[in-house]
């Protein structure tokens, strides 16, 4: 079985996130998924509209998503990789080489993410529109 894991605060689900989620689940046979809580989102200088408990039950609807782990910490993610046997760790290509250091630990490959979609722009976007 391979195991897959990526990592996100995934508030306000778009289509950029379902397509990065299908292309690491279609990676493997098991993806995990290491969301951030309200306190690392704080660490990360990150805003969500949506808690930690309500995003991970819109985590869970996902048929892509097989398990969630909060994400606490930065460092956390090289014991996660060895306490759940990961085998291929993805993230977006915007954190391109941020995480080369766990190639050590397991496969890292840094997906494309999808063109004109964003958490930020859609808060942009109503920003704009409620003015």
């Amino acid at each position: 079985m391979t195991t897959v894991i990526t990592y996100g605060t995934f508030d306000l689900i778009h289509e950029g996130h379902i397509n990065i989620l299908r292309r690491a689940k279609d990676l493997g046979d098991h993806l995990i998924v290491g969301l951030s809580t309200e306190h690392f989102n704080t660490v990360k200088n990150k805003k969500a509209y949506h808690t930690y408990d309500q995003r991970k039950i819109v985590l869970q609807a996902i048929r892509y998503v097989d398990e969630i782990i909060p994400e606490n910490t930065w460092e956390q993610k090289v014991d996660d990789i060895r306490r759940h046997d990961a085998d291929i760790f993805v993230m977006g290509d915007d954190w391109e080489g941020k995480f080369d250091y766990l190639k050590k630990y397991c496969k890292v490959i840094y997906l494309p993410r999808t063109r004109g979609i964003s958490t930020t722009k859609i808060k942009e976007d109503l920003f704009r529109h409620d003015r």
